[in-house]
């Protein structure tokens, strides 16, 4: 599926409920905020967001403690402190938050291309880590930001059967 169909689908659940969402990603490189500002109205929903692309982002952008900074960023534990991290900066309902290695090559913490951890964070929060075994840079930033929307949506749609 497209990623704009993805988002639109993941737009309309958070129209529905009156949700905000906020996005911190590396890998994909802006793909998911970009999928979900492109669904006309995203500014009921959509808050903002960053690429948090370098150490000198998280603490620039991030405001992390240099303990987090200096982490390794490619884990599920690091996925959700910055996706909690995104969503009590900008007071957001919801937050996502990618992490990987796009490729060709791997990243400098050993994992790699193709390897990624997404992160939501609001009233539950979930990590999960995705493996594409690609080393195509373009093909697993579309890969991660569809992950990370599926992830959202799938969670979305999980709290509102409660």
């Amino acid at each position: 599926m497209e990623l704009t169909a993805m988002a639109a689908s993941v737009a309309a659940l958070l129209k529905e409920r009156k949700c905000t969402v906020s996005v911190a990603e590396s890998s994909a490189g802006g793909l998911i905020s970009a999928s979900l500002l492109a669904i006309p109205g995203a500014s009921a929903y959509f808050v903002g967001g960053g690429v948090i692309y370098t150490r000198d982002a998280r603490r620039g952008l991030m405001g992390v403690s240099e303990e987090v900074a200096t982490m390794r960023a490619s884990t599920e534990e690091y996925a959700l402190i910055m996706a909690r991290q995104m969503r009590g900066r900008l007071g957001t309902d919801w937050a996502l938050c990618e992490t990987g290695a796009s490729g060709p090559e791997g990243n400098r913490y050993g994992d790699d291309a193709g390897h990624c951890c997404v992160a939501v964070a609001g009233p539950i929060e979930i990590a999960i880590t995705i493996e594409t075994e690609s080393d195509e840079r373009e093909a697993n930033m579309w890969r991660f930001a569809s992950a990370a929307l599926e992830l959202l949506e799938a969670t979305l749609r999980e709290i509102g059967a409660d």
